[in-house]
């Protein structure tokens, strides 16, 4: 049996590459510590089967739950251990799934595209699963949700499919866009798909329904929300619990609306656009921070990020506080012990860093590193990621100022890197145009 037909193989691929690879330990046959450890491995891949991977981690944060990472690199970066060319020209995330990296992009001018490949960089399998987004910037956008041997996309103009993960054929499509009058906005559709127990979201904007619901295994229509009012935004989804029900929090270009994911019912809506003051109203890119019945959603072009409070008698949102420096473009926020990290907004191309209290919305600190970019956070550290010209940090979370522990630059790709990068088995992926980056973030 090859180590990649071992459910839970995550693991074992781990001991694999530090008890064989690396050199102070090479000594050790691998067989042996594969005999010992297979039971327990057998039983850890049971209790992880049902596992998520998707839109910046598991619960859509930005935290990533690797543990036992470098919190040093070496000055030159950590360590290159694959790179692959030619996955398509793409802004989306790059997933691992079940010891497989899945990756979306376009291959020609006119189709999304998915590829899996194996840990060892062999290309698996391709499929074509949607018409490419066709005006500016047209890269693939959507990030691969994957859940019980399913991938679920959303493609450029609008196709929501099902695909299978092992074999990559396409288990139903529909265009959710197209059949319930769904109406976008001028940089078209970035959306990552989100799922609940029995069912994948769509959100489609416009005046017919707000966000369609259909069943995850057989496609059919379970439910339909209505109309809020609002176009399609940029930003994927979060699920969320608070006072017994799982809630959707979406975003159009008007609203941040919570939906009840039983049955479809909106829960409550509240007008965010009021507080844009200049242009991009209703840009929103971010998929919002939740903790405690608290959410925090954030727009760029120097608007504010606001702090809103689930409401539990009545029927809005209610603003407890906004922050005029945190206007996040498209980079992804992280929260960690009371302080919201992400990066801020000067102009379409230039932005900084900065801190803000949960709780009172005070800014802590504000500061250049380069420029705007994403942010993920592991093992207690934060990764940030500038667009412009590819530097990535290591940062050690403070609530006084930006703490760089290490930085490497990218090199390889073209474009923009508005690519967020993603942590699994110990390494960092980060993709750049049609390049795949993985390093080797495990300590030793």
């Amino acid at each position: 049996m090859r180590y990649d037909e071992v459910p839970g193989n995550g693991i074992l691929f781990r001991i694999y590459y530090h008890y064989t690879l690396n050199t102070k330990f090479i000594h050790l046959p691998m067989m042996k510590i594969a005999v010992v450890l297979l039971p327990l491995l057998m039983l850890l891949a049971v209790s992880c089967s049902d596992d998520i991977s998707q839109w910046r981690g598991p619960d859509r944060d930005g935290i990533y739950q690797e543990k036992d990472l470098l919190k040093k690199w070496p000055e030159e970066g950590p360590r290159l251990t694959m790179k692959i060319e030619g996955i398509g020209k793409g802004y989306s995330q790059p997933v691992v799934y079940d010891n497989t990296i899945y990756v979306t992009g376009i291959k020609s001018d006119t189709t999304d595209v998915i590829t899996a490949y194996a840990l060892n960089g062999e290309k698996l399998w391709e499929t074509v699963y949607s018409r490419a987004w066709e005006r500016t910037y047209p890269e693939s956008r959507g990030t691969p949700t994957i859940e019980k041997g399913r991938i679920y996309l959303i493609g450029g103009m609008g196709d929501l499919v099902c695909i299978d993960a092992k074999s990559g054929a396409i288990q139903w499509k529909h265009n959710p866009n197209e059949d319930y009058q769904g109406e976008y906005m001028g940089w078209g559709i970035a959306e990552s798909a989100l799922l609940t127990d029995t069912d994948v979201l769509y959100i489609t904007g416009g005046k017919e329904t707000t966000v369609v619901a259909f069943d995850k295994k057989t496609g059919q229509l379970h439910w339909k929300s209505k109309s809020t009012g609002g176009r399609k935004a940029y930003a994927s989804s979060s699920l969320v619990e608070w006072e017994g029900r799982k809630i959707a929090l979406i975003q159009t270009s008007d609203d941040l609306v919570g939906i009840d994911v039983k049955d479809g019912s909106v829960l409550w809506t509240y007008n965010t656009i009021q507080y844009h003051v200049e242009k991009g109203k209703g840009e929103a890119a971010n998929t919002p921070l939740f903790q405690d019945g608290e959410v925090f959603v954030t727009y760029g072009n120097n608007q504010p990020g606001l702090m809103l409070r689930i409401p539990e008698n009545d029927s809005s949102f209610h603003l407890k506080w906004k922050n005029d420096v945190l206007d996040t473009h498209h980079g992804g926020l992280v929260m960690l012990d009371g302080t919201i990290y992400g990066s801020t907004m000067v102009h379409n191309t230039k932005g900084n860093w900065a801190a803000v209290d949960w709780e009172s919305g005070q800014t802590l600190w504000g500061k250049e590193w380069y420029n705007k970019g994403s942010i993920i956070s592991a093992d207690g550290m934060l990764y940030l990621y500038e667009e412009r010209t590819g530097h990535v940090a290591l940062v050690k979370p403070s609530r006084v100022a930006l703490e760089v522990i290490s930085e490497f630059r990218i090199s390889e790709g073209t474009g923009p890197h508005w690519s967020h990068p993603s942590i699994y088995l110990g390494m960092l992926l980060i993709r750049h145009g049609d390049v795949l980056m993985v390093y080797d973030i495990s300590a030793e």
